[in-house]
């Protein structure tokens, strides 16, 4: 064996290390040595079984075998160690054997009407999602994101489950301190069982009851291929079709992958829109409780009368009513969720209509109360992250209940608390409610940085 070609491949498997798919194998038979190597999540075994493996074995004479290898059609030409690895990281196998570096183009391609995205949904783009086999989600991410600097630690959480999981990173781009952060969660872990995604964020956050989330839930790989070059570091588990991202800041949940397809100020309006539907969403019904019962003084003549009319007849407060309404409209969501997909969106949305004709009717709620709780309704579902929409949910009920007690003089109170506990939030030690995305890491030095000062 070729001394250099050896060493070539071998030095190819360390920069890409440590990397639960990178295969590096040494074959000999008949007389013949020959390494292999190739990016497990990327390239299809089978045919690599069959066609290099399989071939060395059968075929006595090295030269033959060689003649062979050079007349396999799907064997692609390179020139300097850049195209090299770039050819690795595209899903090609390098074979070594006598001098002779070759590549060869055998591609696990998967099947992406299988994992189509359902719940972060969008007109342009990708519509491809996750899968529940971890092998599949990182070759979905390895096909998208081709450095060397790409690492991919296995691990396992849960005493008794012993669910395998995967942190990925780039070296290059993401914080030391994190990795070492989420690193020791993992590591401490003291779970008998590990079935979900949210069970693993407390783990890593070690808060089992923040409200707020400081990590991403995410089913596509377009949102972890663009975080990762963004130096966030990314937690796939087994079993479940959705990805950890961290560290996340409240604009990471308000941004989403539609905004990249879109021109500059079209994306800026739709964020824009997003931030009014959250304010909409959290403050009206609360609004709406401390106007009517405290300073109704504060509309227009007009507007005060029709409000008045449109209760005359209902028998409580507004506090009340809204709150009878917004659970109604809770339940409606919850029960779309449940309901097969056949039946769930036409028995919500006929239920919803005949509970707000009835209510109205009844003067169990005035028609005022109607529009609310739909625009309150259609507002939150503009958050593009479930887990912040949720969050959402449940807060407004917090100013609804302060509202309800202090009026505009308590609502406003509590909106600036609320301020307050988001600007004291962080996740992984950056500010929450930092506006701007970064292209570099975080903050502190990169795991590259690390290593290379000892």
């Amino acid at each position: 064996m070729h001394g250099h070609v050896e060493k070539q491949l071998k030095q190819l498997e360390q920069e890409l290390l440590p990397a639960v798919d990178v295969v590096l194998r040494k074959l000999t038979a008949n007389e013949k040595e020959m390494q292999l190597l190739y990016i497990g999540s990327l390239c299809d075994s089978a045919k690599i079984q069959q066609y290099l493996v399989g071939a060395f074995f059968q075929i006595a004479d090295q030269a033959q075998y060689i003649s062979y290898l050079y007349s396999i059609p799907v064997r692609k030409t390179f020139e300097t160690e850049d195209e090299l690895r770039g050819l690795l990281l595209r899903g090609n196998a390098l074979v070594g054997i006598e001098g002779n570096l070759l590549a060869f183009e055998i591609k696990n391609i998967q099947n992406p009407s299988a994992m189509d995205a359902t719940v972060e949904t969008t007109i342009q783009g990708p519509q491809t999602g996750f899968s529940e086999a971890l092998s599949t989600n990182i070759n979905l991410i390895r096909s998208r994101y081709h450095q060397a600097s790409l690492r991919i630690e296995p691990g396992v959480v849960g005493k008794v489950g012993k669910q395998n999981v995967a942190v990925i990173y780039d070296e290059e781009l993401a914080s030391a301190e994190v990795l070492a952060r989420i690193q020791k969660s993992l590591e401490e872990a003291e779970e008998d069982v590990v079935q979900a995604l949210g069970q693993l964020e407390r783990i890593i956050t070690k808060k089992k009851r923040r409200l707020i989330p400081t990590m991403i839930v995410t089913e596509r790989p377009d949102r972890v291929v663009l975080n990762l070059s963004q130096g966030k570091i990314i937690i796939l588990m087994d079993g479940t079709p959705f990805a950890l991202i961290a560290p996340a800041i409240f604009y990471d949940f308000m941004s989403s992958m539609e905004d990249m397809y879109q021109p500059y100020w079209v994306a800026h309006f739709l964020v824009t829109l997003r931030y009014l539907g959250l304010a909409v969403s959290l403050i009206l019904p609360a609004a709406y409780i401390g106007i009517t019962s405290y300073n109704p003084e504060i509309f227009r003549v007009q507007l005060a009368l029709s409000i008045a009319g449109s209760r005359v007849g209902v028998p409580y407060p507004s506090y009340l009513e809204v709150i009878f309404m917004l659970l109604m409209m809770e339940l409606l969501i919850e029960a779309s969720i449940r309901l097969p997909k056949s039946i769930g969106s036409t028995a919500t949305t006929v239920g919803g209509l005949i509970l707000g004709q009835a209510a109205t009717e009844a003067a169990l709620a005035s028609n005022i109360m109607i529009v609310i709780v739909s625009a309150v309704a259609i507002s939150n579902f503009v958050i593009p992250i479930n887990e912040m929409s949720f969050s959402m949910r449940v807060i407004k009920y917090v100013f609804l209940g302060v509202a309800t007690v202090g009026g505009l003089v308590g609502l406003i109170a509590c909106m600036m608390l609320f301020l307050f506990y988001l600007v004291s939030l962080d996740s992984f030690g950056q500010p929450y409610l930092k506006v701007f995305l970064r292209d570099k890491p975080v903050f502190g030095k990169t795991v590259a940085q690390q290593k290379a000062q000892g």
